[in-house]
């Protein structure tokens, strides 16, 4: 993993709010919202990963398109490269847009499938650009070299593709116009579990070669581990807990992250027989009905009197650590002595360590969506 803490920071995102209107009758009559993400905040330093995670349902892709303003929030502000591009006109704001750039999770759907590769690929550089049809081509060729699909495939539709090609396509779509700052919004959930560690590494090398910064959102928390610096968890549209990637999967803070990662697979199987999951109760609420005081409070297994009826803050804990939960109110408890080894015990062996971001692991996470096999 890279060092990304003394870099600048490219992206602030301050309250974020996506309300979607509920209406009813035949005037369509607002009578309430549904509150995909509720008052978001965080950072991306230039050249880092943030992975968003979180269950389905709890508002990551919203979150990220309303980021690019795919959406129009309801309130915040998000500042890319110094500008909020919530305050922006349309005419600043399709200035703004090769530099922030989309990666969708469903590469077929985001194929238009009457256009050849060429036409895909080259459709930003003709909305944006004025090169000539060398230049342009020139340009495709590139690209095509980056993402790893053979020149010869320019003239062909997506159709004639396997699920992770098609992937491969939509990157490097989204990379033609050279932009800073990418949402890679699950793009592996919809791809065969042998193609997403060949996916994750491409981005890893496009994003070492070019400089790039990611918000990765996810589901699949192994894969999280692998690819991001830092890590954002996400629940009924609110962050609950954001440390840097090793901390967070080390030591979890919010009940609902330890909850959350207890779930997780553990390849060695001592640990895992040894370990103790934590199962939650009851369903997750509405988002368009939250439950008063802390959104997880009806859920959590420390839930407290003051939970369910003030919200907690999202707050620094610790150096770049943040949590929302009313059991840090005070800062994070004090870390107890540790307890000496008896001497007729051999200390248990350590695995090694993962390995830092310039040797990258290729184990693949899991898939919801299983597709064609193979490049």
């Amino acid at each position: 993993m890279f060092d990304t803490a003394n870099r600048k920071t490219l992206i602030e995102v301050k309250g974020l709010k996506m309300y979607f209107p509920i209406t009813s009758g035949l005037l369509r009559r607002r009578i309430g919202d549904v509150k995909a993400v509720d008052n978001v905040s965080f950072t991306i330093r230039e050249g880092e990963t943030l992975g968003l995670v979180g269950e389905s349902g709890c508002g990551k892709s919203t979150c990220g398109r309303a980021i690019l303003r795919l959406y129009e929030p309801t309130a915040g502000s998000v500042m890319i490269d110094g500008q909020n591009i919530l305050a922006l006109p349309s005419d600043r704001l399709r200035k703004m847009r090769p530099k922030m750039q989309m990666v969708f999770q469903d590469p077929q759907a985001s194929l238009n499938p009457r256009m050849t590769v060429a036409a895909i690929i080259g459709e930003p550089l003709d909305e944006h650009t004025r090169m000539s049809g060398a230049e342009k081509l020139t340009r495709i060729y590139e690209l095509m070299d980056q993402v790893g699909l053979n020149r010869d495939f320019a003239n062909r539709y997506p159709h004639e593709f396997s699920g992770g090609q098609r992937q491969r396509i939509g990157i490097a779509r989204a990379l033609a116009l050279n932009p800073k700052f990418i949402v890679c919004d699950e793009p592996i959930a919809a791809l065969d579990v042998s193609i997403q560690a060949q996916v994750v590494n491409l981005l890893e090398e496009l994003q070492d070669s070019l400089g790039l910064t990611y918000l990765f959102i996810s589901h699949d928390l192994s894969m999280v581990r692998h690819i991001a610096d830092r890590v954002a968890v996400m629940y009924l549209g609110q962050i609950a807990e954001l440390a840097p990637r090793e901390v967070l999967y080390a030591e979890p803070l919010h009940p609902y992250t330890q909850a959350l990662l207890s779930a997780v697979p553990e390849p060695d199987p001592e640990t895992e027989a040894t370990r103790q999951r934590i199962i939650l109760k009851g369903d997750v609420p509405s988002p368009a009905n939250p439950p008063k005081g802390c959104n997880f409070s009806t859920r959590c297994p420390r839930v407290m009197d003051t939970c369910r009826v003030h919200g907690p803050a999202f707050r620094e804990v610790a150096p770049d650590r943040f949590v929302a939960c009313h059991l840090y109110n005070d800062g994070l408890p004090p870390r107890p002595a540790a307890a000496k080894p008896a001497p007729t015990k051999a200390p248990a062996a350590r695995r090694k360590p993962a390995a830092n971001r310039t040797t990258r692991k290729t184990t693949p996470g899991k898939t919801r969506k299983p597709t064609q096999q193979g490049e």
